[in-house]
């Protein structure tokens, strides 16, 4: 054979064999990358060529699905009382993509999870009938948490002690996501996203702002643990009014004339007294008070409902006079509702907190569990001793003190209220805050609720957790007390 021809054939030879081992590549070991590609159109297809599965709130469906005309995607997601549900089923978008359980469940959803795929499936490539998301929330607390907030800018989480089942979750200002589940929603998408308002943010897992007073709860908390203090009933050390260390800045109380000079925990708590729980924050140390927090879940980055939630913080570094203001919740101290809510939680359950879940099972189409989150995953936070403590003093806030909106008739109810400062030198409105727990000696039922509201439309002057945020928490314990 001529050499040069000889030398092109085995040119030839080896491109040949190089575009085989390419092609082997790309579909053996990079094939599911490119199936999973956000740019591969077939994918969309795909997650769209059948109605999806549902999520499920005590038995009924609150999504479904519309047939498209036009058009490859053949159908889009729909869903019923959409405003109400948004904060726990998020969106699917044809175009935006999905959040909350519509994102972590896409797969489930839409039947392309492996779990679905029964051997003859497999080997035809059949696409899955899709599976159902179960969802722990609990209609009524949610429908009351919903109307309460009304029109003011908030959120709010109502929690089963004993078991960690998320009850409710709401966020206003809401959305209906059916009005951006398409390909066609460029303007609905448009004035969600510049709205001042966020009504796209789920402020109840992911938006920590300071808790103010409500946190003073986790400052006795540690006070009781540490031995600082032996009960509720045990006089501080408070002068009052309390001077911030290293400073001259003189911390006062709300109500001036309220009895907060070396007042006991329980009266404090009462009376929301600034002074007593700064000097008391300072006492302790900042790496006590942070240890407390982290029990109760402070500083957890991986807190998953099973959506991600954002960290709550308790900051570390502080001076003396920093760490006084962490003590009433201040300085760059941090929280949602679902955090202030175990907070409650784990004081009402006797010290325990149960892992908080929103979802229960998530099953295939012939009901067949793919996976379960169990109730009362529990761990322990606070010894029983201290935890009846608190609850003494919680109940006394409801009774007695800065929480009356929360009480209900025949119920055991305590709580914490809070105005945390908001802006430079205070200048724009307060947030208000309210955590609280009820049992039920009838029924043996319980709930924890946290209300953070964050702007009311109200005058500064009337912005207080008693006033604003103690109303919602009470309405959502009556509902899932009944």
């Amino acid at each position: 054979m001529n050499k040069t021809i000889r030398r092109a054939s085995v040119f030839a030879l080896l491109l040949v064999l190089a575009l085989l081992g390419w092609a082997t590549w790309v579909q053996g070991y990079e094939g599911k990358a490119l199936a999973n590609d956000k740019k591969n159109r077939r994918k969309t297809i795909a997650q769209y060529a059948q109605p999806l599965g549902n999520i499920v709130v005590a038995g009924s469906p609150v999504t479904g699905s519309k047939r498209t005309e036009g058009g490859d995607l053949a159908y889009k997601r729909d869903y019923t009382d959409g405003r109400l549900y948004a904060a726990v089923t998020g969106y699917s978008s044809q175009a935006y993509g999905a959040t909350q359980l519509e994102g972590i469940y896409a797969d489930v959803l839409d039947g392309t999870d492996t779990r679905l795929t029964n051997p003859v499936d497999a080997l035809t490539r059949k696409q899955a009938e899709p599976g159902t998301v179960v969802t722990t929330i609990d209609p009524a607390v949610q429908k009351a948490g919903y109307k309460a907030l009304g029109d003011k800018k908030g959120a709010a989480v109502a929690i089963d002690p004993k078991t960690g089942r998320i009850l409710g979750m709401v966020s206003t200002p809401s959305y209906d996501p059916s009005k951006i589940a398409g390909l066609k929603d460029g303007k609905e998408w448009q004035r969600l996203t510049t709205d001042e308002d966020k009504p796209l943010v789920n402020r109840a897992l992911r938006q920590p702002l300071p808790p103010g007073s409500t946190f003073k709860l986790v400052v006795a908390a540690a006070a009781l643990e540490d031995g600082l203090y032996g009960s509720v009933d045990t006089a501080t050390q408070s002068p009052n009014p309390y001077t911030l260390p290293g400073t001259r800045t003189v911390l006062r109380n709300e109500n001036a004339s309220a009895p907060c000079e070396n007042a006991t925990i329980r009266t404090a708590l009462r009376y929301s007294c600034n002074n007593v729980f700064a000097k008391m924050a300072v006492d302790l140390g900042q790496d006590k008070v942070k240890a407390m927090a982290e029990k109760f879940g402070f500083n957890d980055k991986e807190l998953d409902v099973p959506v991600r939630a954002y960290a709550s913080g308790y900051p570390s570094g502080m001076d003396k006079a920093q760490t006084a203001l962490s003590g009433i919740g201040q300085f760059d101290v941090t929280a949602t509702p679902l955090q202030m809510a175990m907070v409650s939680a784990a004081i009402a359950h006797d010290g325990l907190m149960a892992a908080p879940h929103m979802v229960s099972q998530v099953v295939d189409a012939n009901g067949d569990a793919l996976q379960t989150y169990e109730d009362g995953d529990t761990r322990r936070v606070v010894s029983s001793g201290t935890a009846q403590q608190l609850r003494s003093a919680m109940r006394t806030v409801v009774e007695e003190g800065t929480g009356t909106n929360a009480a209900i008739s025949g119920v055991e109810v305590g709580g914490k209220t809070g105005t945390a400062q908001h802006g430079e030198n205070n200048s724009k409105t307060p947030y208000a805050w309210f955590t609280s727990y009820a049992k039920d000696p009838a029924t043996g039922k319980e709930v924890a609720v946290a209300v953070m509201i964050e702007d009311s439309g109200a005058a500064r002057s009337e912005v207080s957790g008693n006033g604003l945020a103690a109303p919602v928490a009470q309405k959502m314990m009556k509902a899932a007390l009944k």
